[in-house]
């Protein structure tokens, strides 16, 4: 699978989530909820979406606004992780320190 680099602009970042993900502008324009047509014209114009309607892409292709413009490598939030996030910020320093013991155990008996 390829991977998108960061320093890509909008339009090529775009072409690479679709191609990363083998998906058509047909199903990212079903993913998305918007017209095949608006699609068509961001790649056919070279024309950059609004805030708005890149909102609405992300969405589609399951990432946040924040997602796409990250200049690092980003972890898509599941909502396994983030039930597992929300709980974590309220753990005391001493539960966290525990509970990263505990995943760290579990994950090195996994991995033998």
């Amino acid at each position: 699978m390829q991977k998108c680099g960061v320093t890509l602009d909008t339009i090529e970042k775009l072409r690479c989530l679709l191609a990363e993900r083998g998906w058509t502008e047909y199903r990212l324009a079903k993913k998305c909820g918007l017209n095949q047509s608006t699609i068509a014209n961001i790649f056919r114009r070279n024309t950059v979406p609004s805030i708005a309607t890149l909102a609405v892409i992300c969405k589609g292709f399951g990432i946040t606004l924040s997602q796409f413009f990250a200049e690092e490598e980003t972890v898509e939030l599941t909502p396994d992780l983030k039930a597992v996030f929300e709980c974590w910020v309220n753990l005391t320093p001493a539960q966290k320190s525990a509970a990263l013991q505990l995943l760290k155990a579990m994950n090195s008996e996994h991995q033998t």
